[in-house]
């Protein structure tokens, strides 16, 4: 589903791609990386607690994946622009796709948008970010470098007043050849608790960049959910980092082989 490019929101302003001739064995996506509003959408109505908050971004997954991507020379892609403006994470035809309502927050500014509003975003957002992944996976496997997708994300520890007890959640689809090693390993570590396909599975619609990038194209993926209570500083960000680089490397090692 394409649309117009938005005529306020250049691309550069609404994707960014870093480390792009990274030669790792990963590629990084940060689907909800920012919680940012280009000037053009104002404030969707929100005050700024709620611009700030999780339902606007994932708190701390942007720094665990430049981490990671430094580490592992990977490339990283992700949209410049909050969720609350379109989800690159949900099909554009999703009901969630554009939120009119979050946890328990109304996004009133979102409520009634028509077609011509909806594709524009659509088209400012949302296509070039899928775009530039499809851009350097496809130059990846011409190149011939072993690929695997990762999307980072983080969640709240409380949902609708609801406790979540998982300190990491791995998520999976139909691949779970780096998912399976993620668990394992993670899960051995006594002071963990590692959600399989918790807080969220690819049935809540999570799943969408990775099935739509890396699923179809049989490539080993995964999903990373951290909980954002434990990546709020940047002294935490860069330990969990550490801490996934650690078991990544030897997934990649498991999927591909030793470094050339």
């Amino acid at each position: 589903m394409a649309g117009p490019s938005h005529p306020f929101i250049a691309q550069a302003e609404a994707i960014a791609v870093e480390n792009a001739a990274g030669r790792g064995r990963l590629l990084l996506v940060c689907d909800h990386a920012v919680k940012d509003l280009p000037a053009v959408f104002g404030d969707l109505g929100l005050d700024a607690d709620a611009r700030a908050s999780h339902i606007a971004w994932d708190p701390g997954a942007l720094p665990v994946s430049r981490g990671i991507a430094a580490a592992m020379d990977a490339p990283l892609v992700f949209p410049r622009v909050s969720r609350l403006v379109i989800d690159c994470n949900r099909s554009p035809d999703a009901p969630d796709s554009i939120v009119t309502l979050s946890e328990n927050t109304v996004i009133a500014a979102n409520d009634g948008l028509g077609d011509e509003a909806r594709l524009a975003r659509v088209g400012a957002i949302y296509s070039p970010f899928h775009a530039a992944v499809d851009a350097l996976i496809d130059t990846r496997l011409t190149r011939r470098l072993p690929t695997a997708v990762v999307a980072v994300h983080s969640f709240t520890p409380v949902y609708r007043g609801k406790a979540r007890p998982w300190h990491v959640g791995i998520l999976s689809n139909r691949d779970r050849r780096l998912a399976d090693h993620l668990i394992a390993g993670l899960g051995a570590e006594a002071d963990l608790v590692v959600g399989d396909n918790e807080p969220y599975s690819p049935a809540d619609r999570v799943y969408h960049t990775l099935e739509r990038h890396a699923e179809a194209r049989g490539l080993p993926c995964v999903m990373i959910e951290l909980r954002n209570d434990l990546i709020a500083t940047p002294a935490t960000q860069a330990a969990w980092a550490r801490h996934l680089v650690r078991h990544l490397e030897s997934g990649c090692a498991e999927l591909f082989g030793p470094p050339a």
